[in-house]
């Protein structure tokens, strides 16, 4: 097993020429670049992940695999997007939910962009069945969901993505004490991270911090779904 002492500067700039030149014949030609600077440093955090994980969260999958595992495709779909572009210009590594067959399960996941760095912890856009669940269960719960979104560890990293209905859910009165909550379509936090910070060894103790830090909000989601965390 290698070390890691965090992603290479170059890790950036890759995804800064990436955006620039987003064409399978730059792609090509920087197939190099793309394996040292995204695709070996993603594989060996997730990697040095493993057992830590394991102790903190041991129902999240840490699968170190090029394909299938935690580590999501630079290749875009293109089929239902007016966007042609081949390639995506992030690294998103997913730690699932063993009873999860998609992203939208309860789960941790880290990114590095330009633009942002963060680790998010919670579930994104659950279809209606789940997210009926979660409502009901906010509903059944007012006291336990506030305080696993209000707790100190987690609102000194968290910030709650502001993913909102305009108006009420319908079978929800518009006037109900946690209607604010009611109208989230996501309920997830994201933890940013700088761009120094991604480039340390020090990376997995910030990743492992975050994923306890997320811990009340976490059992809450996987207890409206009748999942154990």
């Amino acid at each position: 097993m290698n070390a890691f002492n965090g992603f290479p500067k170059d890790t950036l700039k890759f995804l800064a020429d990436l955006s620039k030149n987003n064409t399978r014949e730059w792609f090509a030609e920087n197939k190099l670049r793309y394996e040292k600077s995204f695709l070996e440093p993603s594989l060996e955090l997730i990697r040095q992940l493993e057992k830590p994980m394991g102790k903190v969260a041991p129902l999240l999958r840490v699968e170190a695999k090029k394909m299938g595992g935690s580590l999501m495709r630079i290749y875009k779909d293109t089929r239902f997007s007016n966007d042609k572009t081949p390639y995506k210009t992030n690294i998103g590594i997913q730690f699932r939910h063993t009873a999860g067959k998609d992203v939208h399960a309860p789960g941790i996941y880290f990114h590095i962009a330009l633009d942002e760095c963060f680790v998010g912890a919670g579930i994104w856009k659950p279809a209606a069945e789940p997210l009926k669940q979660i409502r009901e269960h906010v509903v059944a719960n007012p006291t336990e969901y506030t305080k696993a979104i209000s707790n100190k560890k987690f609102s000194s990293l968290y910030s709650l993505f502001d993913d909102r209905l305009k108006s009420a859910p319908r079978g929800y009165a518009k006037d109900h004490p946690m209607i604010d909550e009611l109208r989230r379509r996501s309920f997830i936090g994201g933890a940013n991270l700088t761009a120094a910070q991604v480039q340390k060894k020090e990376l997995i103790d910030l990743i492992i911090a975050r994923v306890r830090a997320a811990r009340p909000l976490m059992e809450f989601l996987c207890s409206a779904l009748e999942q154990p965390y």
